[in-house]
């Protein structure tokens, strides 16, 4: 696909935000195959494209970060003085390079944390969370408890996850079914949000909710089928909107008072149909809108155009400006090594 394609334009403030905030942000979109560097460049955007095979999950941190793909999850890790070789000199302030590459199968990464230092992934296809192990393709640690049996089947297109403290405490549903792809018959308004602790399903009748977050005492989600931002009242289950967006909400990072949210257009199939939102909109937007979580006002936006047309996940990368990735750069591969700090004394410098 002619890079020439991949073009997109942006709010004149996008850029000036992101340096004020010192931050950047790192996107998956599985639809164009690229894990997408958001950087401010001076007074634009500097989109920065990595092929990857069907990129969904993903997860990062000013250290390392991790991509899911269409039958791994590929961890990578932050070397600054790579960085500082990179063209053109004293521009790049973080390199993520290739550590760890886990085989899963196809299991349909959805999203990814850290927790207590282990990788928990949304495993969409056996509708369960697992961790990785390396003698496994996936070690199953949770699933709802109106899951059954662990089936390659997405019987109710499990999908969300979010962190409270030092655990896995939220996810969201399509559906609260059963059976192989079952979550399909009523996905207008099946959708959950459930307490992993509990067991128990905080809010039903949304429409295909994504990304629930904990956030200065709040719980966010995004309700992508009627592309909205909401805030969830835990004890009563019922749900706010905050903000109402263009295209299919999917992808959902806070820092600060802003919320920075990804916009899909979603195609015209089977899985799309019958949505509020496309029902709402004939015409939608692909992109990253930035909104004022005190006031729901959208601040800044970023619009793809051609060929990238769905967002999957994103995230802020603190304290990292210009930041790159590695990938099939065989020769600075080669001859860059990360060692533990204790033996570094004992490395010649010739």
């Amino acid at each position: 696909m002619p890079q020439d394609s991949f073009r997109s334009i942006h709010t004149i403030n996008f850029p000036s935000i992101l340096q004020q905030l010192r931050i950047s942000l790192v996107v998956s979109t599985y639809q164009a195959g690229k894990v997408i560097l958001v950087r401010p460049d001076g007074d634009r955007l500097n989109t920065h494209f990595r092929l990857f095979n069907k990129p969904m999950g993903l997860v990062a941190n000013c250290t390392r970060m991790a991509i899911g793909t269409a039958r791994e999850v590929i961890e990578l890790y932050n070397m600054p003085a790579v960085a500082l070789k990179l063209d053109p000199p004293g521009k790049h302030d973080a390199c993520y390079i290739p550590r760890n590459l886990h085989v899963t199968g196809d299991i349909d990464v959805h999203e990814m944390a850290w927790v207590n230092n282990q990788l928990w992934v949304v495993n969409t296809r056996f509708s369960c969370l697992c961790t990785l192990e390396p003698e496994y393709s996936f070690t199953p640690r949770w699933r709802p408890p109106f899951i059954s049996a662990l089936g390659f089947e997405d019987r109710c297109h499990l999908n969300g996850l979010g962190i409270v403290g030092d655990r896995p405490k939220y996810v969201t549903a399509l559906g609260e079914t059963d059976t192989p792809q079952g979550w399909r018959e009523n996905k207008a308004t099946g959708g959950i949000l459930m307490d992993i602790d509990e067991n128990t399903v905080i809010a039903r009748g949304l429409s295909m909710p994504h990304s629930p977050r904990w956030y200065q005492g709040k719980l966010w989600a995004l309700e992508s089928g009627n592309g909205s931002l909401i805030v969830i009242d835990l004890a009563s289950g019922k749900w706010e909107t905050v903000a109402t967006f263009p295209g299919f909400t999917r992808g959902l990072a806070f820092y600060n008072t802003l919320a920075f949210v990804g916009l899909s257009q979603v195609r015209e199939t089977a899985v799309f149909s019958g949505i509020p939102l496309t029902e709402r909109l004939s015409e939608r937007i692909c992109g990253i809108w930035v909104v004022n979580i005190q006031n729901g006002e959208t601040v800044a936006f970023l619009r793809f155009e051609e060929a990238v047309q769905e967002i999957f996940a994103l995230e802020v990368l603190p304290d990292i400006q210009f930041p790159d990735i590695l990938e099939d750069d065989e020769e600075r591969l080669a001859h860059s090594y990360a060692l533990p700090d204790e033996v570094l004394q004992d490395v010649s410098s010739a």
